[in-house]
């Protein structure tokens, strides 16, 4: 019989008849350290995170999605491509300070705001973790619309093109999440639950034992990153979905929404929700039925979603 690696004191007295009797076969979570290397000047310290790799890899691979579709007239409404290749690397810039602005204001206003109203000063210190996909995602739709008005682009066919390129960002950004250790899911006696590191990881209530979770994480990953993201790549580039402008990215939406609504039934909640009467961390409950922050912001991007689809296919 094997022996998980792990740091912490393991108790295998579990009895026999106990629901998570079997996490010997559970999977030890991979010696990966969150820091890729990091260089020492002085008392500073330069680290370099995977998550950090994460971010800038995602969006040089949907900058280079978008620049390659911008020559190729055909994939277009009319054979007229949206935005120049110069417009676009302007209009980078604006991307990445809505992803930073908008992801880190999101995590503070929509998960953390009582913590942060106290510690003020943390707030722009986004090296310490902390971002949210649907704050970045505000920010990306505000920078996209001050852009295309400032230069008098179509906001829709700007819409689509980036929703096309950003799964990739996604897909890499929840591994950087499971490398760090963080975002896990609920416990679960399932042969491929991975037994994270960390105190809280391993809070499982009165489990005597490793608590194993779900990879929550990876989940995401597959569903929003690599389905989602193969799914736009085939509907554009082999069914030119480009030539009816709005239903890529209304697409986008629909897909991201139902993919987050459903991991969340795996992933663990922010401890701030979690509470005696409301294990599950809802934050609407009625009952025994409830939905989680991360539910009740996708719900609004589902709609959306499945009404600009719509609204894309009668226009056209």
């Amino acid at each position: 019989m094997g022996i998980i690696a792990t740091n912490l004191k393991v108790d295998f007295q579990t009895p026999p008849n106990h629901p998570f009797a079997m996490l010997i076969n559970a999977i030890p979570f991979p010696n990966i350290q969150p820091e890729i290397f990091s260089i020492e000047l002085g008392n500073f310290t330069f680290a370099l995170r995977w998550y950090a790799l994460a971010y800038i890899a995602g969006i040089l691979i949907g900058w280079r999605l978008i620049f390659v579709a911008i020559r190729k007239p055909q994939l277009w409404h009319d054979h007229t491509p949206t935005i120049t290749a110069e417009q676009l690397d302007s209009l980078m810039t604006w991307i990445i300070l809505g992803i930073v602005l908008g992801g880190r204001l999101g995590s503070v206003l929509f998960y953390h705001p009582a913590y942060y109203l106290e510690n003020p000063l943390e707030i722009p210190q986004i090296w310490n973790g902390g971002m949210s996909f649907h704050g970045g995602f505000l920010g990306v739709v505000i920078a996209i619309w001050v852009f295309a008005r400032k230069n008098k682009l179509a906001i829709t066919p700007l819409a689509d093109v980036f929703a096309m390129g950003t799964p990739a960002g996604l897909l890499l950004g929840r591994i950087a999440n499971f490398i760090n250790a963080e975002l896990w899911g609920r416990p679960t006696d399932a042969s491929w639950g991975v037994i994270f590191p960390g105190i809280a990881a391993q809070d499982c209530g009165q489990l005597s034992g490793p608590c194993a979770r779900h990879p929550s994480q990876l989940y995401e990953a597959g569903l929003e990153g690599l389905l989602l993201g193969a799914l736009l790549l085939i509907l554009v580039w082999r069914f030119n979905w480009l030539k009816i402008p709005g239903q890529t990215a209304g697409l986008f939406f629909t897909g991201y929404g139902l993919s987050r609504f459903f991991v969340e039934f795996f992933r663990q909640a922010d401890a701030q929700y979690i509470t005696a009467a409301n294990p599950f961390g809802y934050v609407l409950q009625a009952g025994e039925l409830g939905v989680s922050m991360g539910q009740l912001l996708s719900m609004p991007m589902i709609v959306v979603g499945v009404w600009v689809v719509i609204w894309a296919r009668k226009r056209a």
